[in-house]
């Protein structure tokens, strides 16, 4: 089946304009066109905007997404590159995945210390708890000098 740009970018859920930048930018080189110059979306060419869409999503550059891209499209003799800029951005997501952890454990324990002040009606609720009547995954984030957070 072949797809128009609009087409395309409805089931990657991105903008029409999305799919003309990258293919200005060089990251289409599958891409065919009609003989009046309209791009043809192939089922097959939805796999290669799939990988697209996700290293843009992990943090990728369009500079390095080209970079894959161009790999790709040499073929065979590139394999170890592209190992190497999956297993890249492997661990550059899985850092990202441990940076968002860090920041969610942060907002739960803001969750727990506004609930709590609010059932009891003030902040200054925690100038009389110890350290140890706060739930032990949330000490990490208490300053024993300053419990008003």
């Amino acid at each position: 089946m072949i797809y128009t740009v609009g087409e395309a970018a409805k089931q990657l859920n991105v903008t029409p304009s999305t799919l003309r930048y990258y293919d200005k930018e060089g990251l289409l080189p599958f891409l065919e066109r009609s003989g009046s110059g309209i791009r043809m979306f192939r089922d097959e060419d939805m796999s290669w905007l799939k990988m697209i869409d996700c290293l843009k999503k992990t943090g990728m550059s369009i500079k390095g997404i080209k970079h894959f891209m161009d790999c790709c499209m040499e073929g065979d003799s590139t394999i170890d590159d592209r190992l190497a800029i999956m297993g890249s951005q492997r661990d550059s997501v899985v850092q990202q995945m441990q940076e968002m952890q860090e920041m969610l454990d942060m907002l739960n324990f803001k969750c727990w210390y506004y609930q709590t002040a609010k059932d009891a009606g003030t902040c200054t609720v925690f100038d009389t708890m110890a350290l140890e009547d706060f739930p032990e995954h949330y000490r990490k984030f208490i300053d024993p000098a300053k419990k008003n957070q």
